[in-house]
Parts: structure tokens; sequence; C-alpha cells
């Protein structure tokens, strides 16, 4: 050790302790990081402040309105397909929010339909008969391998070309009918009971959660299983059966009558939604078996002997053991998929369905109002989005295995 001065008693003395050099602002890390940022924050508020501007100052030179004013006005076109009611009197505004909800229920469809449909190819892909798994395997290669267009147009060809004239339609079941103009079906009415049946469905619904989440922690306390979803379905069915009967049965069947040229009564799904939920369900759920097979066989093959070395069966296995293992490494990348299902809705405008785009095109066309259209639209997708990811992120952290 270096010392200054004499030891003494054997002893050296230490060197005097210097203080820290201190540093320079420029040689900082941290220092160097912020005023990066600072600066790069800069230029894309400048940046965005000039192309704002210049925007602004382009449109006013070409006489053309900007501001989204527009959205009062009265729309003056029809709309083939609404969830709710909707008039050519209404206004701009009103024909987004159809759009909107037609988008919506395209593709909360298509993800619960693809889903399944996913996770049964998947499943089937890993079969020990050589059949099943070489059919799922030709499946998920045709479907993939297919670009999404084109399957929607086969799907409306097949749909408008192949089924037979509304006046020929096909029973496919007692009530239901099947023609070029779709699918027509019975729907019930509940009259004024309709209010309270909805009110006792979600009371179901969220008294079904929380049987579950008690059920779960007494399982974890106790060890002992409760019949989660056998309950779960009676309170779901029950509670709307009650107030059914409650507010005095009343039922009445609207079942479709054939005319001299089409049918009337009932309800009916156009061929355009048809051919649009087919193209998105099967191209998506190829995309999905090969995420659930690869999370399947993610999980360590031992897990499966433990599980049968204890004379469970191959379905709860595969249920109890194996998929809940799997779904850390299935949710990931399931979420981008149902992001692409709800992004690939836009392409209903090839086929005539009225969707967000095909609506927000006509309103373009009809004002002119190109930036504000467009803006809409992009807002609407990033927020469909990222509500749809906030949902699967919270999904994925309740499913995640927590290692102890």
């Amino acid at each position: 050790m270096r010392s200054d001065g004499p030891s003494r008693g054997g002893f050296v003395q230490p060197a005097a302790v210097q203080p820290p050099r201190r540093v320079p602002l420029w040689r900082n890390p941290t220092a160097r990081a912020v005023a990066f940022q600072a600066v790069a924050i800069a230029v894309l508020l400048v940046l965005a402040v000039y192309l704002v501007s210049t925007t602004i100052a382009n449109l006013e030179q070409r006489g053309i309105r900007s501001g989204f004013d527009f959205l009062e006005n009265e729309a003056g076109f029809r709309i083939g397909e609404t969830l709710i009611p909707y008039s050519p009197s209404d206004s701009y505004a009103r024909a987004f929010l159809v759009g909107l909800l037609n988008t919506i229920h395209v593709s909360a469809l298509g993800i619960v339909l693809a889903t399944i449909i996913g996770i049964l190819v998947g499943i089937a892909r890993l079969s020990r008969n050589w059949l099943i798994a070489r059919l799922a395997s030709a499946f998920v290669e045709t479907v993939r391998n297919i670009p999404l267009l084109l399957q929607l147009f086969f799907w409306y060809a097949a749909i408008t070309g192949l089924l037979p004239a509304v006046r020929d339609a096909v029973a496919v079941l007692p009530g239901i009918y099947l023609s070029k103009s779709g699918l027509m079906f019975p729907v019930v009415k509940l009259g004024n009971a309709f209010p309270f049946v909805a009110i006792a469905l979600l009371l179901g619904i969220v008294a079904a959660f929380a049987f579950r989440t008690w059920a779960k922690r007494r399982q974890d306390r106790t060890g002992e299983r409760t019949p989660v979803l056998l309950v779960g379905t009676g309170l779901i069915v029950g509670f709307p059966i009650v107030a059914w009967l409650v507010s005095g049965a009343p039922l009445e069947l609207d079942v479709p009558e054939k005319g001299r040229f089409t049918y009337s009564g009932g309800s009916s799904v156009t061929p355009e939604f048809l051919a649009l939920l087919l193209g998105l369900t099967i191209y998506t759920s190829g995309f999905i078996a090969e995420i659930v097979r690869s999370g399947i066989l993610a999980v360590p093959w031992g897990q499966t002997e433990a599980a049968r070395a204890l004379g469970l069966r191959q379905g709860r296995i595969l249920r109890l053991v194996v998929l809940p293992q799997a779904l850390r490494v299935i949710v990931p990348p399931l979420t981008s998929q149902y992001l692409n299902l709800t992004k690939n809705s836009s392409l209903a405008v090839a086929i005539g369905y009225p969707d967000l785009v095909s609506v927000a095109n006509t309103s373009l066309n009809q004002t002119g109002q190109a930036i504000e259209c467009i803006s809409i639209m992009m807002a609407i997708y990033l927020t469909l989005s990222l509500s749809t990811s906030a949902f699967m992120n919270w999904y994925n952290r309740r499913v995640a295995l927590v290692e102890r």
C-alpha cells in the first residue's frame, strides 16, 4: 500500500483520500441522454408545427374547408346493413358510428370463431391419427398461403354464384333459409320483457365471474374443486329465465315467410357479411392454429408424462396441465392476430360490406375533406388496437404462472 510518510510501529500510514474529480457535464451519460431526447422532441415539435401550418395554408389557398363541422351535416347516402337505425337524413357522425359498429361486429365475431377453429386445428395437428394431422396441416398451409383478399373474393363469389335465388332458397333447418340474398333466420321477440332480460343477463355474467373467483380461492385454500362451469352456466342462463318468467313470460317467434319476390319477417345476414366473416375467420384461424401448436410443443414433455403417471386422461392433461402452461407462450402472438383481424376487416370495401372504411370513403367523396375522414379512421383503428392490446395484456397477467 502506498503511503506518504514513514511508518510508525510497523504500520503503514494510508495516503490521504483525494476528493472525487468532477466529471464535465458533456461527459455525463445521463445528462447526454436527457439532452439528446430534448433535442429530438424539439425537432419533432418543430416538424409537426411546420407540417400543420403548411397543410392549413395549402387548404386555404385552394379554398378547401377544414375542420370537423361536416360531421353535423346530413349524410345523404344509404348504408345497406346497419345495427342501429339509420337513414340518409342522418348526420355524417351517425354514419361513421354505423360503420364503426359494423367493423366491431364482424371483428368480434371473427375473433371468437377464429380462436375456436384455430385451437381445434392446432390440437388436431398434434394428433396421433395420421389422417387428422395431415388434414389439419393441409388446412393451415392452404389458408395461410392464399392472400386474404383472394379468399374474400372466393367466398363472395361462392355465396352469390352457387346459392339459389331467393324464391328457391335452401331450407337449412326449419325456419332458416339460405340464398343469394344471405342467411334468413327466425328471431325471438320478448316485447316489454327485453330490458329486464338484458339486465338479468348482465347480472348473471357478473355473478358467474364472482363465483369463479370465489371457487378458485376456495380451491387454493382447501384443495377442493367446485363445478365452476356448471354453476356459471346456470347463473348466466337462469337469471334471464327468471326475469322472463317474472315479466309474464312473453314470447313471440318471428319466422321468415316466403313472399312473391323475397322473404319477410325474421332477420337476415347479407352475403357481404357472410363472405367477410368467413374470409377473416378461416384466414386468421390458420395462424392461430400454428400459435397454439407451438405453445403446446413449448411445454416440457415431462409435464405430460407426470400427469399420465398420476392417472389423468388425455383430455384432462391437455386442459389442466398443458394448456395453462402453454398460454404464456400463446397469448402474446395471439394478440397480434387479433389486431391483424381487426385491421384486415378494412378489406370489406372490396366486397361491398359497409364497414368504417367504406363509410369514410363515401363521406370523403361527398365532402372532399380527406384529411379529416382519414384522421377519423386512423384514430378509430388506433383506439381499437390499443384497447385490444390492453385487454390481452391484462389477460396475460391473469393467466401467467407465478414462480415460487
